[in-house]
């Protein structure tokens, strides 16, 4: 028993020491709500995505692909890849810079893009074609958000609908949306990615938020996705879902220059159909009846006044308004023209062509003489 008071007796001055040390501490003037967040020393969403291009894309595309790299702060840069090399290389380009998503810009013509979405190294990845394309320079908006800064992502009703749709929202999800805790990204929310389909195409804008009332000012930059084919694996693997509505450009120009081709024929077609369907009376008037219309006596007496001014104008003579010097002037011009064919016809005679001429003359005199004769003979 006089073990256990000993014990109680220490423990009871270890309280006591305690208590007054508490009692000298001086409490905290800061609160708990007012101390910065701290920051996490790791992530946990580690996704990276990998914005690159093949050879053959237009300066246009090229600041597109710059464009994207800016609003993503999770993504990384790569060269361009060859036109040789075959998709499959990607994914080992992928493992070589540690990304587990990809956008892959890939031109043709320096007309046509096409952009591949894929998740590495097992998919799926999608084919879209990029159309309607206007970048951030191209377009003077008014909107404006932080480098670095976490976009909202809103999708349409329609991703909730069709599956191919369900998936491309959870691609677009895990590419664009950048993870919480990211070392290059800020810790706000000021922009937002919104993502609608209209005429089976899906429709890209980026929005800077205002205020919390819903005020929106685009910020850049816009295209169009025309979705082309799902593919099971990463840049291989079998076709999930195919777009039947989908034409591609080539096609579509070279029906384009078929409708110029034949333009000449179609207006002839066109010419031809009228001139079939035009009727031949189109109103069936009598030119009589304006004479019963109104007052007969003053339409009499425009008539006669009429055929009076026709009258006078026939027996009047022009009189010539030229001056009595022109007229002078006009005569001697054609004096001089006969003069200058008298000298022509003199010239004429007294050549070699005047000697056959006059031989000509001469017979034929006499041929008239000895026809007159026989004539003559003949009547007596």
């Amino acid at each position: 028993m006089g073990k256990l008071k000993g014990i109680k007796r220490k423990f009871k001055n270890v309280t006591q020491t305690e208590e007054e040390i508490s009692d000298n501490e001086v409490p905290s003037k800061v609160r708990s709500s007012d101390e910065p967040v701290p920051k996490k020393a790791k992530w946990i969403n580690k996704q990276r995505v990998l914005i690159f291009a093949s050879r053959g894309i237009s300066h246009r595309y090229r600041h597109l692909m710059q464009d994207l790299r800016t609003l993503m702060p999770h993504s990384k840069p790569e060269s361009k890849m060859e036109r040789k090399d075959d998709l499959f290389v990607v994914n080992e380009i992928c493992e070589i810079k540690n990304c587990n998503k990809c956008i892959l810009f890939e031109g043709r013509l320096k007309r046509d893009l096409y952009m591949w979405m894929a998740n590495i190294p097992n998919g799926p990845s999608a084919k879209f074609l990029v159309e309607n394309v206007y970048t951030m320079a191209e377009l003077k908006f008014t909107g404006n958000c932080l480098k670095g800064s976490r976009p909202l992502l809103s999708f349409d009703k329609n991703f909730t609908t069709n599956p191919h749709y369900i998936l491309l929202k959870e691609l677009f999800v895990q590419i664009f949306g950048t993870p919480y805790h990211h070392p290059k990204s800020q810790p706000f929310i000021d922009h937002v990615i919104t993502f609608s389909v209209l005429d089976n195409r899906i429709w890209f804008r980026n929005f800077q938020i205002l205020s919390e009332d819903g005020a929106l000012a685009e910020i850049g930059p816009r295209f169009v996705l025309n979705p082309i084919k799902i593919f099971d694996g990463s840049f291989q693997g079998q076709t999930i879902w195919e777009n039947p509505r989908y034409v591609s450009p080539a096609l579509y120009r070279r029906q384009i220059r078929k409708v110029a081709a034949q333009k000449y024929e179609n207006r002839l077609e066109k010419k031809m159909a009228y001139e079939e369907s035009r009727p031949q009376h189109s109103y069936r008037l009598n030119p009589i009846d304006e004479i019963f219309s109104g007052d007969t006596l003053q339409k009499a007496t425009e008539i006669e006044t009429q055929l009076l001014e026709r009258k006078v104008k026939e027996t009047e003579t022009p009189v010539s308004k030229k001056s009595p010097a022109k007229l002078k002037k006009k005569g001697s011009r054609k004096l001089k023209d006969s003069n200058k064919q008298n000298k022509n016809v003199k010239q004429i005679n007294s050549g070699k062509q005047g000697k056959k001429f006059k031989k000509w003359k001469s017979t034929n005199k006499k041929r008239k003489g000895s026809i007159n004769q026989k004539i003559a003979s003949v009547e007596m």
